[in-house]
C-alpha cells in the first residue's frame, strides 16, 4: 500500500447482521475530507496508520451521523497507540474522547465512541481524529451529519 492510497472500512448495522464496506480513499495529508463529505482515511509515518469505521449508524450513506457509533482500524507496529476525537459545531467544542488501541489497554469498551454528548444534542459538526504513538502521529478530519 502506498502512502497515497488507503482502505477505509465501514461496518454498518443493519438489523441482526452487519454489513463491511471497503472504499478506497487517498490518505490525506492534514486530514482532509473528500468532496464527497465521506471520510478518508489516516495514514501517519512510520508503520502506523488508522481509519474510521462505522459501528452503527442512523444513516444509509455510509457517512457519520449525530448519534452514530464509531471506532478506528488502527494498524501499528507501535505500542500503545491513541486516539483522540475532537468535534465543533460554529467553533465550540462540543465532544471529545479518547481511547487506546493496543491489547492491554483497561477499558476497551471506549474504542467505541458515541457522536453525542450533553453539549452536542443534536445536528452537524466537524471533527478531528489524532491518533499518536510511538511509531507516528496523524490526523484524520470528517464531518457529521445531523
Amino acid at each position: 500500500m502506498n502512502s497515497k492510497s488507503m482502505k477505509m472500512k465501514l461496518a454498518l448495522g443493519l438489523g441482526v447482521g452487519a454489513s463491511m464496506f471497503a472504499l478506497a480513499s487517498p490518505a490525506f495529508a492534514g486530514g482532509k475530507t473528500g468532496s464527497s463529505g465521506k471520510p478518508g482515511g489516516g495514514k501517519t509515518g512510520g508503520s502506523v496508520s488508522f481509519s474510521l469505521v462505522l459501528v452503527s449508524t442512523t444513516g444509509t450513506d455510509g457517512v457519520p451521523h449525530w448519534g452514530d457509533e464509531i471506532t478506528f482500524n488502527v494498524s501499528n507496529q507501535s505500542s500503545n497507540p491513541t486516539v483522540s476525537v475532537a468535534c465543533y459545531q460554529n467553533g465550540t467544542q462540543v465532544y471529545s474522547a479518547s481511547a487506546g488501541f493496543y491489547p492491554s489497554y483497561p477499558w476497551p469498551s471506549a474504542q467505541n465512541m458515541w457522536l453525542q454528548s450533553s453539549a452536542w444534542t443534536g445536528g452537524a459538526a466537524s471533527c478531528t481524529a489524532s491518533l499518536v504513538s510511538n511509531a507516528g502521529n496523524g490526523s484524520l478530519a470528517f464531518n457529521v451529519e445531523a
